[in-house]
């Protein structure tokens, strides 16, 4: 199945191989006929995404360059024919690990989607998950970019089964179940009050003496607590929860200025620079695409192509 060539070419979906030559472009939608799926597809050079982690999981498949992982075990290298695996919730950066820059194609299934492949074609128990962040697996970059031509052409069939056999494969050599969750320790119960509290006043934070002050902490000890429970300070992880929240409000529809006033950025331009670092596109884009629009956007210093 998607045996063609433009499957087995560098993942650049044809919008973009235009403005290939002028630098970054990006494409980050979904398909209607695969809930519980975004996709990405991108060429970085310059940009960086900082520390920040997904509810969902992350299957990306670098077809030229070399993209650098930061996980907190160390970094990884992922060069072409590459598969980078990251389960929810890991913080992790990503950035050019070569002058040339990075070219990939990236499923985002959802813990439900993983959850239900999982259940069918593994004896893997509890939460399934990959014990391996990067393997080297041409075939499986195949799928991946199979996936995204079939979902391009409207292929619900191709693209749903493409899909399914691309997780199936990666959980049955890479996977394992994620590690059970032990009883929190002091510190651990710290740092889940400091982020339910964060979470309920996205627009309007306390500083960080404040937080402790209420939890009955000091500053450094929360900071520590904070980054040993989410791998990052509180003040990444809520830029990181912001960004999270405008997504949903995008994806309902609103408009990126009033999703920035929303969720506490001070104006669209403050939401614009996070969005599009964690993200990889510009808000306009990424509601446009929920919308119906696709098309292929460089980077947002850029512009549309």
């Amino acid at each position: 199945m998607a045996q063609d060539a433009d499957a087995r070419a560098d993942g650049a979906p044809a919008a973009a191989r235009s403005a290939r030559k002028s630098g970054e472009w990006a494409r980050h939608w979904q398909y209607a006929e695969l809930p519980g799926l975004d996709l990405l597809r991108a060429r970085y050079v310059r940009h960086t995404f900082p520390r920040h982690s997904h509810e969902g999981y992350v299957l990306g498949a670098v077809t030229g360059g070399v993209e650098r992982i930061g996980l907190p075990d160390g970094a990884v290298d992922a060069g072409d024919g590459g598969i980078v695996m990251i389960n929810p919730e890991v913080p992790h950066t990503a950035q050019a690990g070569a002058p040339e820059g990075w070219t990939y194609s990236t499923l985002y299934p959802s813990p439900q989607l993983v959850a239900d492949i999982a259940a069918e074609t593994t004896g893997l128990t509890g939460t399934a998950g990959f014990t391996d962040a990067f393997a080297a697996d041409p075939e499986a970059v195949r799928l991946v970019n199979g996936v995204h031509r079939a979902a391009e052409e409207g292929n619900a069939l191709a693209a749903d089964s493409l899909l399914r056999v691309v997780i199936a494969r990666l959980l049955r050599r890479h996977g394992g179940p994620l590690p059970a969750r032990t009883p929190a320790a002091a510190g651990t119960r710290t740092a889940e009050r400091a982020r339910a509290l964060l979470e309920t006043r996205l627009t309007s934070p306390p500083s960080l003496e404040q937080l402790a002050q209420e939890l009955g902490t000091s500053p450094f000890a929360l900071l520590r607590a904070f980054k040993n429970a989410y791998g990052m300070p509180p003040h990444a992880w809520l830029t990181d929860a912001r960004v999270r929240r405008a997504r949903r409000l995008l994806d309902a529809g609103t408009a990126p200025a009033e999703a920035a006033v929303a969720v506490g950025f001070t104006d669209q331009p403050h939401l614009n620079r996070h969005f599009t670092r964690i993200v990889g596109v510009p808000p306009g884009a990424y509601r446009r695409e929920r919308a119906g629009g696709a098309r292929t956007y460089k980077t947002a210093e850029e512009g549309p192509s």
